[in-house]
């Protein structure tokens, strides 16, 4: 990819987590994005820290599960959806902000299989808090819809 090509794609990327109000509500930031590679960033404000001053797991998760889905989707090219993940919590999340880099590991027509470490950032430090894996797949065509009670009972 020529330069100008990586910042669209970096732009479409970040366009898209704009329109994920969750993403929003959690201030999360696409540091970098190329085909099958995504790193992602949420800064470790108090209200996103459990009882005991570490990140929330959910917060870790959110962030290893997005990023995941971003390297499979870019490395697939087609929209896509998590069918399932791993996470390994390896030490608590503590620090300034969190970052996520996943990979897509194995790319098919279907599927992609993608690996992400989660750092805890502190004073510029990084330690590997969380190790995950998802199998990320093609969003299939929705379902034709059913009949509604209303055109039932006008049928």
């Amino acid at each position: 990819m020529t330069p100008e090509q990586q910042a669209e794609f970096l732009a479409l990327g970040r366009e898209v987590l704009g329109q994920q109000p969750f993403s929003v509500l959690l201030g999360a930031e696409l540091q970098s994005l190329r085909p099958g590679h995504c790193e992602l960033a949420v800064p470790l404000r108090d209200d996103l820290r459990q009882h005991h001053g570490f990140a929330h797991g959910g917060v870790v998760s959110y962030l290893a599960d997005n990023a995941l889905t971003y390297a499979g989707g870019t490395a697939m090219r087609v929209p896509v959806v998590t069918s399932e993940f791993k996470i390994n919590y390896l030490r608590p999340a503590t620090g300034d902000r969190l970052v996520a880099r996943a990979e897509a590991v194995h790319v098919s027509r279907s599927q992609a299989v993608c690996r992400c470490e989660v750092f805890a950032v502190s004073d510029g430090v990084e330690k590997l808090c969380a190790l995950a894996q998802g199998t990320i797949v093609k969003l299939g065509e929705a379902p034709p819809a059913t009949p509604t009670a209303a055109s039932t009972a006008a049928g």
